[in-house]
Protein backbone atom coordinates (compact mmCIF):
# COMPACT_ATOMS: atom_id res chain seq x y z
CA UNK A 1 0.00 0.00 0.00
CA UNK A 2 2.69 2.17 0.74
CA UNK A 3 4.37 1.74 -2.35
CA UNK A 4 1.50 2.62 -4.03
CA UNK A 5 1.21 6.11 -2.47
CA UNK A 6 4.50 6.92 -3.05
CA UNK A 7 3.91 5.79 -7.26
CA UNK A 8 1.23 7.88 -6.86
CA UNK A 9 2.77 10.82 -5.69
CA UNK A 10 5.55 10.87 -8.56
CA UNK A 11 2.76 10.47 -10.99
CA UNK A 12 1.10 13.68 -9.92
CA UNK A 13 4.50 15.01 -9.55
CA UNK A 14 5.15 14.25 -12.98
CA UNK A 15 1.68 16.07 -14.16
CA UNK A 16 2.18 18.99 -12.18
CA UNK A 17 5.39 19.81 -13.47
CA UNK A 18 4.36 21.18 -16.57
CA UNK A 19 2.33 23.39 -15.00
CA UNK A 20 4.68 24.98 -12.99
CA UNK A 21 6.59 26.08 -15.95
CA UNK A 22 3.79 27.48 -17.01
CA UNK A 23 3.18 29.90 -14.68
CA UNK A 24 4.69 33.40 -15.13
CA UNK A 25 7.74 34.25 -13.57
CA UNK A 26 8.41 37.28 -11.40
CA UNK A 27 9.08 40.01 -13.44
CA UNK A 28 11.32 43.14 -11.99
CA UNK A 29 10.18 46.58 -12.57
CA UNK A 30 12.41 48.96 -13.31
CA UNK A 31 11.64 52.85 -13.36
CA UNK A 32 14.94 54.48 -15.47
CA UNK A 33 14.50 58.28 -15.09
CA UNK A 34 16.47 60.72 -17.66
CA UNK A 35 17.52 64.60 -17.58
CA UNK A 36 16.14 66.05 -20.45
CA UNK A 37 18.16 69.28 -20.81
CA UNK A 38 20.72 68.81 -23.46
CA UNK A 39 20.95 65.75 -25.65
CA UNK A 40 23.61 63.75 -23.82
CA UNK A 41 21.80 62.15 -21.03
CA UNK A 42 19.10 60.86 -23.51
CA UNK A 43 21.75 59.36 -26.13
CA UNK A 44 23.38 57.38 -23.32
CA UNK A 45 20.14 56.07 -22.77
CA UNK A 46 19.49 55.22 -26.29
CA UNK A 47 22.13 52.29 -24.95
CA UNK A 48 21.17 51.39 -21.48
CA UNK A 49 17.77 50.87 -22.22
CA UNK A 50 17.88 47.79 -24.00
CA UNK A 51 20.07 46.25 -21.90
CA UNK A 52 17.65 47.34 -18.77
CA UNK A 53 15.02 45.18 -20.85
CA UNK A 54 16.80 41.93 -20.92
CA UNK A 55 15.95 42.13 -16.79
CA UNK A 56 12.33 43.46 -16.68
CA UNK A 57 9.45 45.75 -17.05
CA UNK A 58 11.29 49.32 -18.00
CA UNK A 59 9.06 52.10 -17.26
CA UNK A 60 11.07 55.24 -18.52
CA UNK A 61 10.69 59.11 -17.28
CA UNK A 62 12.29 62.34 -18.64
CA UNK A 63 12.15 65.82 -17.01
CA UNK A 64 13.44 68.92 -19.05
CA UNK A 65 12.85 71.20 -21.69
CA UNK A 66 16.45 71.47 -23.93
CA UNK A 67 16.38 68.20 -25.70
CA UNK A 68 16.62 67.78 -29.28
CA UNK A 69 17.23 63.72 -29.24
CA UNK A 70 14.73 61.19 -28.53
CA UNK A 71 14.01 57.90 -27.44
CA UNK A 72 12.55 54.89 -29.22
CA UNK A 73 10.82 53.93 -26.32
CA UNK A 74 7.67 55.17 -25.07
CA UNK A 75 7.90 56.97 -21.81
CA UNK A 76 6.00 56.13 -18.85
CA UNK A 77 6.28 59.53 -17.45
CA UNK A 78 7.40 63.07 -18.92
CA UNK A 79 7.95 66.29 -16.14
CA UNK A 80 8.45 69.93 -16.66
CA UNK A 81 11.61 69.39 -14.22
CA UNK A 82 13.79 71.97 -13.61
CA UNK A 83 16.08 73.24 -16.91
CA UNK A 84 18.19 75.53 -17.85
CA UNK A 85 18.45 77.21 -21.36
CA UNK A 86 21.00 77.88 -23.48
CA UNK A 87 21.80 81.55 -24.33
CA UNK A 88 23.54 82.87 -27.21
CA UNK A 89 26.63 84.27 -25.44
CA UNK A 90 28.08 81.86 -24.30
CA UNK A 91 26.62 80.92 -21.44
CA UNK A 92 22.81 80.42 -19.70
CA UNK A 93 20.20 82.73 -20.58
CA UNK A 94 18.80 83.29 -17.07
CA UNK A 95 16.08 85.51 -17.98
CA UNK A 96 14.41 82.53 -20.43
CA UNK A 97 15.04 79.77 -17.48
CA UNK A 98 13.39 81.97 -14.67
CA UNK A 99 10.22 82.20 -17.34
CA UNK A 100 9.93 78.44 -17.65
CA UNK A 101 10.70 77.58 -13.90
CA UNK A 102 7.75 76.10 -12.50
CA UNK A 103 8.74 75.39 -8.81
CA UNK A 104 4.78 74.47 -7.65
CA UNK A 105 4.54 71.90 -10.47
CA UNK A 106 7.93 70.57 -10.00
CA UNK A 107 6.92 70.10 -6.19
CA UNK A 108 3.39 69.04 -6.94
CA UNK A 109 5.28 66.00 -9.65
CA UNK A 110 8.14 65.15 -6.78
CA UNK A 111 4.68 64.56 -4.10
CA UNK A 112 2.61 62.63 -6.65
CA UNK A 113 5.08 60.44 -8.35
CA UNK A 114 4.11 56.61 -7.54
CA UNK A 115 7.28 54.72 -6.60
CA UNK A 116 6.35 51.99 -4.11
CA UNK A 117 5.69 49.19 -7.23
CA UNK A 118 9.83 49.64 -8.43
CA UNK A 119 12.12 46.82 -7.47
CA UNK A 120 15.22 49.28 -8.72
CA UNK A 121 15.22 52.77 -9.70
CA UNK A 122 17.86 54.38 -11.63
CA UNK A 123 18.46 57.98 -12.12
CA UNK A 124 20.02 60.08 -14.80
CA UNK A 125 21.02 63.76 -13.01
CA UNK A 126 17.13 63.73 -12.89
CA UNK A 127 15.65 65.74 -9.89
CA UNK A 128 12.18 64.80 -10.26
CA UNK A 129 12.11 61.18 -9.38
CA UNK A 130 15.29 61.58 -7.32
CA UNK A 131 13.63 63.86 -4.61
CA UNK A 132 10.44 61.80 -4.68
CA UNK A 133 12.76 58.63 -3.32
CA UNK A 134 14.33 60.88 -0.99
CA UNK A 135 10.99 61.74 0.46
CA UNK A 136 9.39 58.29 -0.13
CA UNK A 137 12.70 56.86 1.44
CA UNK A 138 13.31 54.63 -1.20
CA UNK A 139 16.96 53.77 -2.26
CA UNK A 140 17.96 55.02 -5.76
CA UNK A 141 20.69 54.40 -7.96
CA UNK A 142 22.65 57.58 -9.91
CA UNK A 143 24.06 55.82 -13.11
CA UNK A 144 25.19 59.32 -14.46
CA UNK A 145 28.53 61.55 -15.15
CA UNK A 146 27.15 64.11 -12.71
CA UNK A 147 27.76 61.28 -9.71
CA UNK A 148 31.78 61.26 -10.86
CA UNK A 149 31.73 64.60 -8.99
CA UNK A 150 30.88 62.67 -5.26
CA UNK A 151 34.59 61.71 -5.62
CA UNK A 152 37.17 64.39 -4.44
CA UNK A 153 39.58 63.11 -6.89
CA UNK A 154 37.32 64.10 -9.78
CA UNK A 155 39.08 67.14 -11.57
CA UNK A 156 37.72 70.77 -10.55
CA UNK A 157 39.25 74.16 -11.11
CA UNK A 158 41.54 75.08 -8.21
CA UNK A 159 38.84 77.66 -7.20
CA UNK A 160 35.85 75.64 -6.17
CA UNK A 161 32.31 77.33 -7.02
CA UNK A 162 29.08 77.31 -5.26
CA UNK A 163 27.45 75.29 -8.07
CA UNK A 164 29.34 71.90 -5.86
CA UNK A 165 25.70 71.65 -4.53
CA UNK A 166 24.60 70.93 -7.36
CA UNK A 167 26.37 67.87 -7.38
CA UNK A 168 25.00 66.79 -4.23
CA UNK A 169 21.63 68.25 -3.85
CA UNK A 170 20.14 68.95 -7.41
CA UNK A 171 19.62 64.67 -7.76
CA UNK A 172 20.15 63.21 -4.60
CA UNK A 173 20.62 59.09 -4.93
CA UNK A 174 21.46 56.32 -2.45
CA UNK A 175 24.38 54.66 -4.71
CA UNK A 176 26.38 55.85 -7.44
CA UNK A 177 28.00 54.52 -10.42
CA UNK A 178 29.50 57.52 -12.37
CA UNK A 179 31.09 57.90 -15.82
CA UNK A 180 33.56 60.07 -16.82
CA UNK A 181 36.95 60.50 -19.07
CA UNK A 182 39.27 58.42 -16.41
CA UNK A 183 38.55 55.95 -13.80
CA UNK A 184 39.42 58.49 -11.50
CA UNK A 185 37.54 56.37 -8.24
CA UNK A 186 36.74 53.05 -7.53
CA UNK A 187 32.23 53.68 -8.58
CA UNK A 188 33.58 55.63 -11.80
CA UNK A 189 33.84 54.14 -15.42
CA UNK A 190 34.86 55.25 -18.65
CA UNK A 191 32.05 56.60 -20.81
CA UNK A 192 29.31 54.70 -22.47
CA UNK A 193 29.96 54.83 -26.23
CA UNK A 194 27.25 53.41 -27.86
CA UNK A 195 26.50 51.38 -30.43
CA UNK A 196 25.98 53.47 -33.30
CA UNK A 197 28.89 55.07 -32.77
CA UNK A 198 31.18 52.20 -31.62
CA UNK A 199 29.89 50.79 -35.58
CA UNK A 200 30.59 53.96 -37.25
CA UNK A 201 32.84 53.68 -40.09
CA UNK A 202 35.18 56.69 -40.15
CA UNK A 203 36.65 58.77 -42.12
CA UNK A 204 38.38 62.33 -43.21
CA UNK A 205 36.56 64.54 -45.39
CA UNK A 206 37.95 67.46 -43.82
CA UNK A 207 35.12 69.70 -42.59
CA UNK A 208 34.89 70.09 -38.56
CA UNK A 209 31.86 69.09 -36.96
CA UNK A 210 30.67 72.22 -34.70
CA UNK A 211 28.24 71.49 -31.62
CA UNK A 212 28.29 74.98 -29.42
CA UNK A 213 24.82 75.45 -28.22
CA UNK A 214 25.41 78.35 -26.02
CA UNK A 215 26.27 80.32 -29.21
CA UNK A 216 24.36 81.99 -31.95
CA UNK A 217 24.84 80.78 -35.23
CA UNK A 218 25.41 83.77 -37.26
CA UNK A 219 28.26 84.80 -34.65
CA UNK A 220 29.69 81.29 -35.19
CA UNK A 221 29.22 81.49 -39.06
CA UNK A 222 30.60 85.27 -39.18
CA UNK A 223 33.76 84.07 -37.52
CA UNK A 224 34.51 80.51 -39.30
CA UNK A 225 33.85 82.15 -42.66
CA UNK A 226 37.34 83.55 -41.37
CA UNK A 227 39.23 80.11 -41.28
CA UNK A 228 39.61 80.64 -45.11
CA UNK A 229 38.22 77.17 -47.63
CA UNK A 230 37.93 74.95 -44.64
CA UNK A 231 34.40 73.68 -44.40
CA UNK A 232 32.13 73.97 -41.64
CA UNK A 233 28.76 71.80 -40.06
CA UNK A 234 27.07 73.60 -37.10
CA UNK A 235 24.26 71.78 -35.67
CA UNK A 236 22.15 74.59 -34.29
CA UNK A 237 19.15 73.69 -31.51
CA UNK A 238 17.46 76.92 -32.79
CA UNK A 239 17.49 76.33 -36.24
CA UNK A 240 14.33 74.35 -37.96
CA UNK A 241 15.81 74.20 -41.68
CA UNK A 242 19.34 74.17 -43.21
CA UNK A 243 20.73 77.37 -44.48
CA UNK A 244 24.70 77.97 -45.67
CA UNK A 245 27.04 80.91 -45.29
CA UNK A 246 29.82 80.84 -47.13
CA UNK A 247 31.85 77.96 -45.80
CA UNK A 248 29.54 77.73 -43.00
CA UNK A 249 27.04 74.70 -43.22
CA UNK A 250 23.93 75.11 -40.41
CA UNK A 251 21.77 72.10 -40.14
CA UNK A 252 19.09 71.44 -37.31
CA UNK A 253 20.13 69.12 -34.61
CA UNK A 254 19.48 65.42 -35.68
CA UNK A 255 21.35 62.38 -34.00
CA UNK A 256 21.48 60.34 -37.20
CA UNK A 257 23.16 63.43 -39.07
CA UNK A 258 25.39 64.36 -36.53
CA UNK A 259 26.81 60.78 -36.08
CA UNK A 260 27.60 61.24 -40.17
CA UNK A 261 28.82 64.72 -39.79
CA UNK A 262 31.13 63.15 -37.05
CA UNK A 263 32.39 59.80 -38.56
CA UNK A 264 33.70 61.88 -41.54
CA UNK A 265 34.82 65.42 -40.22
CA UNK A 266 38.76 66.31 -39.41
CA UNK A 267 37.38 67.58 -35.44
CA UNK A 268 34.74 68.47 -33.82
CA UNK A 269 34.46 71.97 -32.05
CA UNK A 270 32.06 71.84 -29.16
CA UNK A 271 31.19 72.93 -25.46
CA UNK A 272 32.46 71.66 -22.24
CA UNK A 273 29.84 68.85 -22.08
CA UNK A 274 30.73 65.61 -21.86
CA UNK A 275 28.99 62.59 -24.27
CA UNK A 276 29.72 64.30 -27.43
CA UNK A 277 33.60 64.97 -26.40
CA UNK A 278 34.25 61.41 -25.44
CA UNK A 279 32.31 60.09 -28.70
CA UNK A 280 34.53 62.29 -30.85
CA UNK A 281 37.78 61.14 -29.01
CA UNK A 282 36.66 57.37 -29.17
CA UNK A 283 36.25 57.83 -33.09
CA UNK A 284 40.27 59.61 -32.93
CA UNK A 285 38.99 63.12 -33.89
CA UNK A 286 40.90 66.24 -32.62
CA UNK A 287 38.51 67.88 -30.08
CA UNK A 288 38.81 71.88 -29.35
CA UNK A 289 36.59 72.65 -26.09
CA UNK A 290 34.88 75.87 -24.94
CA UNK A 291 33.29 75.43 -22.40
CA UNK A 292 29.76 77.41 -21.55
CA UNK A 293 30.65 80.60 -19.35
CA UNK A 294 29.21 80.20 -15.46
CA UNK A 295 28.24 76.93 -15.57
CA UNK A 296 30.54 75.00 -13.64
CA UNK A 297 30.32 71.65 -14.64
CA UNK A 298 31.27 72.18 -18.53
CA UNK A 299 34.31 73.92 -16.33
CA UNK A 300 35.40 70.83 -14.49
CA UNK A 301 35.10 69.06 -18.21
CA UNK A 302 37.12 70.95 -20.01
CA UNK A 303 39.90 70.65 -17.25
CA UNK A 304 39.60 67.09 -17.10
CA UNK A 305 39.71 66.53 -21.17
CA UNK A 306 42.62 69.33 -21.29
CA UNK A 307 45.02 66.82 -19.04
CA UNK A 308 43.95 63.88 -21.70
CA UNK A 309 45.57 66.86 -23.86
CA UNK A 310 42.48 67.96 -25.61
CA UNK A 311 42.88 72.29 -26.27
CA UNK A 312 40.75 74.70 -24.65
CA UNK A 313 39.62 77.71 -25.35
CA UNK A 314 37.40 79.75 -22.27
CA UNK A 315 35.39 82.38 -24.16
CA UNK A 316 35.21 83.67 -27.84
CA UNK A 317 36.65 86.69 -28.12
CA UNK A 318 39.05 88.88 -30.64
CA UNK A 319 41.68 85.87 -31.28
CA UNK A 320 39.27 83.00 -31.59
CA UNK A 321 39.85 82.85 -35.39
CA UNK A 322 43.74 82.75 -34.56
CA UNK A 323 43.08 79.87 -32.09
CA UNK A 324 41.16 78.23 -34.33
CA UNK A 325 43.56 78.38 -37.39
CA UNK A 326 46.32 77.07 -34.96
CA UNK A 327 44.26 74.04 -33.79
CA UNK A 328 43.47 73.30 -37.83
CA UNK A 329 47.12 73.21 -38.32
CA UNK A 330 47.47 70.93 -35.92
CA UNK A 331 47.91 67.33 -35.81
CA UNK A 332 46.95 66.56 -31.79
CA UNK A 333 44.91 63.42 -32.17
CA UNK A 334 44.44 61.66 -28.65
CA UNK A 335 44.37 57.95 -27.54
CA UNK A 336 42.04 56.57 -25.68
CA UNK A 337 40.88 53.84 -23.77
CA UNK A 338 37.07 53.33 -23.53
CA UNK A 339 36.30 49.91 -23.31
CA UNK A 340 32.85 48.48 -23.72
CA UNK A 341 31.73 47.55 -20.61
CA UNK A 342 28.11 48.76 -20.16
CA UNK A 343 26.48 45.41 -20.54
CA UNK A 344 28.58 44.33 -17.63
CA UNK A 345 27.93 47.74 -16.02
CA UNK A 346 24.08 46.98 -15.82
CA UNK A 347 24.15 43.14 -14.81
CA UNK A 348 26.55 43.86 -11.76
CA UNK A 349 23.67 47.11 -10.98
CA UNK A 350 20.83 44.70 -11.00
CA UNK A 351 22.28 42.35 -8.90
CA UNK A 352 24.02 44.51 -6.89
CA UNK A 353 20.77 46.95 -5.97
CA UNK A 354 18.11 45.20 -7.70
CA UNK A 355 15.00 43.50 -5.53
CA UNK A 356 15.60 39.88 -6.65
Amino acid sequence: MEGLVVALNLKLLQLLQPLQLLQPSTTMKILYAIQGTGNGHISRAREIVPLLQQYGEVDLLVSGTEAEVSLSQSLKYRFHGFSFVFGTNGGVDNWATFKIMNLPRLWHDIRSLPLKQYDLIINDFEPVSAWACKLQKIPSVSLSHQCSFISPNTPRPAKRSWAEWLFKYYSPTTHHIGFHFERYDDFIHTPVIRSEIRNLKTSNLGHYTVYLPAYDDKLLAKLLNKTGKVQWQIFSKRQKTAWQQGNVQIFPVNNEAFNISLATCAGLLTGGGFEGPAEALFLQKKVLMIPMKGQYEQQCNALAASKLGVPVINEIDDRFVYHINNWISSDNKITVDFPDETAQIVDNMIKRYGKQ
